[in-house]
């Protein structure tokens, strides 16, 4: 199944995070699973904070990346609408907040979870959080806004 990330109009599939049109970024795909979001992503070497540990960076970009896909999952199904019935609305973030709770080992898929707290008007806002092999190492809450017709065409 693809991810909300490969609906989105090409002028918005750039993110280094998760555009589908940026061949060295980290091509985070965000999908439903029941009324969970989820993305997984596997670290690459580059990703490392120390030996065995992955660069808190990396984690937030996932959770940043995950709460701006799971607003346009979120405000599709508020329409009434699924992935794939046209373009996927944009988000852009708001406010990221992230909790890091302990460090996060380099080597097994991280997975993110996250669940739509609200959808109001133009804002989604979104609670994640991330796991190692089953063990949350973060917590994170991202805003997220559809994104503003000044960044329309730029």
């Amino acid at each position: 199944m693809d991810g909300i990330q490969d609906f989105y109009p090409d002028e918005f599939a750039h993110c280094y995070g998760c555009g589908r049109l940026n061949a060295h970024g980290l091509q985070l795909k965000t999908r439903w699973e029941g009324d969970e979001t989820v993305s997984r992503f596997t670290p690459r070497p580059e990703h490392t904070a120390m030996p065995g540990f992955v660069y808190g960076g990396l984690i937030a970009s996932l959770i940043d990346c995950h709460g701006t896909g799971s607003a346009a999952l979120a405000a599709l199904r508020e329409a009434g609408k699924t992935p794939g019935a046209g373009p996927a609305p944009r988000f852009v973030t708001a406010s990221l907040k992230v909790d890091f709770l302990k460090p996060t080992p380099h080597g097994p898929e991280l997975v993110v979870r996250g669940k739509i707290r609200e959808v109001k008007g133009r804002k989604v806002i979104v609670e994640a959080e991330l796991s190692a092999a089953g063990v949350v190492t973060a917590r994170g809450e991202v805003i997220a806004v559809r994104i503003p017709d000044t960044m329309v065409g730029k």
